[in-house]
Order: C-alpha cells, then structure tokens, then sequence
C-alpha cells in the first residue's frame, strides 16, 4: 500500500523524513534528487558537492528549475551539519571516502545509505583485495546490511546502515535467487552474460565512455575480473548455502541506462519442464512489487524498465542442453542504485517500501 492510498488519517501519521544527499553531481546522485523530488514522505534538506559548493541545485541540473528541489543551495560535506539536520544520508561517493563519512555519521547518529561498494563485501580481506583500498572501518562493516529488499527487507528495517547492492548483481542475484532457494538448477557453472548502459560508469569524464567509443560499437570488458564477482558470488553463496563461483562477463551497450542480463544455468532434473520453472519463479516474486516474472513466450526490454524499479525476469528451456537460460532486465541509474537506495530508506524509516517509487517507464 503506498502513501497515496492511505486514509487522510493515516497519511498524517506517518512521519516526514529529512534527508542528506552526499555527492550530488554523479549519476545516482541526480537520480535521487529527481526520486525524492515527488516523494510524499521524504524531504531533502542537505546536498553537498566539494566542487560545486555554493551553487543552487538548478544551476547544475537545469531541469529542476522551478522546482522545490532547484533551490536548495549545495554545501560542503560536513558531517556535523548532516547528523544534526537529517535523519537518514545517502552517501553517492566513491568508495575509500563513502567509508569514513558513512562511519563517522553513524557515531553521530544518523542512519545511512551507502550506494558505493564500502559495505557490500563482508569479508574486509576480500573488499581490499578486490577494490585494492584498506578498510578502515571494519566495526561498521560488521552493522551493515545487504540492501536488496526482496532477500532482506527485514533486516534492512531494522537497520542503520545500508550497503546499497550494486547494479550488476542486483540484476543477477533476483535472476538466480529462486532457482537456487529452491534447488532447481545444478550450482556449478552458471555464467552470467551481462550488458550495461554508459551511465553505469559515472558521469566523470572517461575516455571509454565519451559518445564518439560508444556509439555505434559494442565491447566486453573486465572479463573475468569485475569488481562485482566477489558480490554476487557473496550473496549466491549465502542463498545456495555454500561457496560459489560463477563466470562474471560484462559488455557496454551503446545507450545511457539500462542492464540486461543473460544467464545460463543447468537443470537438475532432465525431466523438468519450463512450466514448472516459471510457477515457481511466480511463487517466489508474487509478494515483491517491484519484480515482474514475464509469460511463457515474452523477453524483456530493457525500455519497458528505464526509469523503474521493476526487475523484469523471463525465462527459456532449451531442452537440447537442459540448460535454463534466465534474463534478467533493471534500469542501473533507478533499480540498480538511487531508486533502490530509497526503497531501502523507506523501510529504515518505516515508510512503505514503495512511498515515491511507483514509477512509470521512461518511454519511448
């Protein structure tokens, strides 16, 4: 039930929840200030930008003008003045940097949302032989809790601080998670083929990422050395209840936003039937709003998502191979971080899940 729905009673009592926005001039950061623009419950009070202190927001994101967003004057990241004016900080920084601020305001009483990679892992080993930065905060690392709602929503209700999953996995990890929970697949050799937009690799300027190399071309790229593979495997591990290892491929689309992501997987029983295998995705995702587990015969597109959080899955049987062929499509900007990062601070705050998220696709 959203906020909208509620009886005017209700909707009075729930509670108005001011928010910090720390790294305003990335991506995600532009992406949560337009969420949290119509948001019903939430309003943001702090935005902060080294480079760009002083400015008000219209002045960098032009499409804000007129709006109650716009006029918000961009500070300078003070973690004093963000603990004292806000309940809940979002954290859209760079990792090595997200985790010394994410750890200095909870110990001054805020609570967080870190959409960089500071808190996912939670092996600190781990973290700092993929991300090559010393942890220096391995006692929030122990507070921190995965923010994928569907897996744990509960958790993440009672928590303090968020490690905001990230774009990659969140489409691989919802793609797997039911055939895995309910062991229909064989856990070895499961490869994931996955496509991302250019948004996914920051709005700082980047050779690889300007519009004359991505247009009109597609590439692969870190294969086989991801920053995201120790993630997925991570929370795969945590669902198969064992160690495991997956073959982690990325590609670059030649369009802003969006994730597709192809996954092959091998049936365990020869006998199993496509029909099978889709009741029991539809079971597993029929409480969560938010994924769509498509009809026999339909494949996802990554427009009908762009703008969303919908995670729109299908699924194909090729019976030569016994192979379960799983697709998996997000919007990486929206459902692969700032949307998410919201859904995430709606639960901390005890807001529905989905208060300012019930979003239409940015179509055509």
């Amino acid at each position: 039930m959203t906020p909208e729905s509620l009886p005017e009673s209700q909707r009075a009592a729930l509670p108005t929840v001011r928010a910090g926005l720390v790294g305003v001039t990335g991506y995600t950061g532009m992406e949560l200030v337009r969420l949290l623009e119509n948001h019903p419950c939430m309003e943001l009070v702090r935005v902060t930008s080294r480079k760009e202190a002083g400015l008000p927001l219209a002045d960098i994101y032009p499409f804000l003008r007129g709006l109650r967003t716009g006029s918000i004057v961009i500070a300078e990241p003070d973690a004093d003045d963000l603990a004292s004016a806000c309940d809940v900080v979002f954290l859209a920084i760079p990792h090595g940097a997200a985790m010394t601020m994410g750890a200095d305001l909870l110990r001054k009483g805020c609570k967080v949302v870190d959409l960089s990679a500071d808190y996912r892992l939670r092996d600190k080993a781990v973290y700092e032989q993929w991300y090559k930065v010393e942890h220096t905060e391995p006692e929030a690392l122990g507070k921190a809790v995965y923010g994928l709602p569907e897996l744990y929503a509960t958790a993440v209700a009672g928590a303090r601080l968020i490690a905001n999953p990230g774009c990659y996995p969140t489409a691989s990890i919802l793609g797997l998670y039911p055939a895995l929970k309910e062991g229909l697949i064989e856990q070895d050799d499961i490869v994931i083929d996955a496509k991302s937009g250019t948004t996914g690799a920051g709005r700082g300027a980047n050779l690889g990422s300007l519009f004359c190399e991505v247009h009109d071309t597609f590439r692969a790229y870190n294969l086989g050395k991801h920053r995201h593979t120790p993630e997925i495997e991570q929370e795969l591990s945590a669902i198969a209840d064992r160690g495991l290892t997956v073959s982690f491929n990325t590609h670059l689309l030649p369009i802003n936003r969006g994730i597709l992501a192809t996954i092959y997987t091998k049936l365990k029983k020869p006998g199993a039937t496509l029909a099978e295998a889709h009741e029991l995705y539809s079971r597993a995702y029929a409480p969560h709003p938010f994924v769509r587990v498509l009809p026999i015969g339909s494949l996802p597109e990554l427009r009908s998502v762009r703008g969303t959080m919908f995670c729109d899955i299908a699924l194909v049987h090729d019976p030569r191979t016994n192979r379960l062929i799983i697709l998996s499509a997000i919007d990486n900007l929206c459902r692969g971080a700032s949307g998410q990062a919201l859904a995430n601070a709606n639960l901390m705050a005890g807001l529905p899940l989905d208060a300012g998220l019930r979003l239409a696709p940015l179509v055509p």
